[in-house]
């Protein structure tokens, strides 16, 4: 007689369980995690560790102040029924990952931003909406992930020892924040939380996701974005050229990884994707260059330009990693053992011809 098959409910309960992660593997997300919470306060915490120096620099009295201070939570209160949701429909890690990305980005860009215009108050309080926005995502989707991947008995844990991050944040950049505020100038302080928020992104992708295409989009884009921003605000020749290396030198991953996840993940219409992707980039270009050239013909400068390209690689990179999957999608998934089987082709002998 046939063993009777589990019932749905415990068919269900093996399946949760088998993916969950190891022992080994909680404890690395935890140390992970708890950092990635880290920089999420501290990224929170800059502008009221820089909010005086700004304005004594930008003129704000304590109403436009205190207005910036608190539109962080006017776009941090709409999202958290969204991130929940979506931590539970696409994964809390690519909710977390990206969103992360972004306010990195912000973060990292918020002394470009201010210098844009004569509108100080209107760029920094947008900016610090659509952080906050950002920011509220993470939380519910840190339930939605460890809700899926610890076990039951080590979830309190996980999640305290996660969440204590928020207060030691808070506490290193109050501590590192001020001295930084006190040597190089209140821009040091976004540079610091945004950058190493960005480091923290490209390492959760590149040694827990194991996503190749992933490092490039953020390697690629998200970084490249950065130096682009910054090459549109400096007046020295060798910041210059270093920025211009480095956002176009960083762009090669991003070519790389598109080709390489093109062939590896459908192989039997790989020609066909590429010409695809291809043509939307000369797109972009034709469309790019004369948007290009209205801005610098408008605002006469090339700020808006390098701030365009940043714009366009942000806008990239957010929609690869919420859409992106390494998952196989080859159309015609026999093609291969097909041309094995073809005499002069490596291994062909092995392969017996399908009947």
């Amino acid at each position: 007689m046939q063993p009777l098959p589990p019932p749905p409910e415990e068919a269900h309960r093996d399946r949760a369980e088998d993916s969950q992660w190891s022992r080994p593997e909680c404890q690395v997300w935890t140390g992970t995690l708890l950092l990635g919470t880290c920089l999420l306060y501290s990224a929170r915490v800059s502008m009221p560790v820089c909010a005086v120096s700004m304005s004594q620099d930008f003129g704000w009295n304590k109403k436009e102040a205190g207005i910036v201070l608190s539109s962080f939570f006017w776009g941090y209160c709409l999202t958290q029924v969204v991130g929940g949701h979506l931590g539970d429909r696409i994964g809390g890690e690519k909710v977390i990952l990206l969103s992360a990305s972004a306010w990195g980005v912000i973060t990292a860009a918020t002394p470009l931003l201010a210098r844009l215009g004569s509108a100080h108050l209107v760029f920094m309080t947008f900016s610090r909406i659509l952080t906050g926005l950002l920011q509220g995502v993470y939380f519910p989707a840190l339930t939605s992930l460890l809700s899926q991947k610890v076990r039951e008995s080590e979830r309190a844990f996980t999640y305290s020892a996660v969440g204590a991050g928020s207060q030691f944040g808070t506490l290193v950049t109050g501590a590192v924040g001020s001295l930084l505020l006190d040597w190089c100038g209140w821009p040091s302080v976004f540079y610091f939380s945004g950058g190493l928020t960005l480091l923290w992104v490209c390492y959760v992708d590149r040694y827990l996701l194991r996503e190749k295409g992933n490092r490039g989009q953020v390697m690629g884009l998200g970084l490249s974005s950065v130096f682009a921003l910054c090459l549109g605000h400096t007046s020295s020749f060798c910041k210059s050229v270093v920025f211009a290396s480095a956002s176009i030198g960083l762009q090669t991953f991003n070519h790389s990884g598109i080709s390489v996840n093109i062939q590896d993940l459908a192989p039997s219409c790989a020609g066909f994707l590429f010409g695809v992707a291809n043509t939307a980039g000369a797109l972009a270009g034709v469309v790019g260059v004369c948007l290009g050239g209205y801005l610098i013909e408008t605002t006469g400068s090339w700020t808006s330009m390098f701030n365009l390209v940043a714009a366009v690689s942000s806008l990239g990179l957010c929609t690869f990693l919420l859409l992106g999957e390494a998952q196989r999608v080859d159309l015609s998934p026999t093609r291969g053992k097909r041309d094995l089987a073809k005499p002069g082709c490596p291994g062909w002998a092995s392969v017996s011809p399908a009947r």
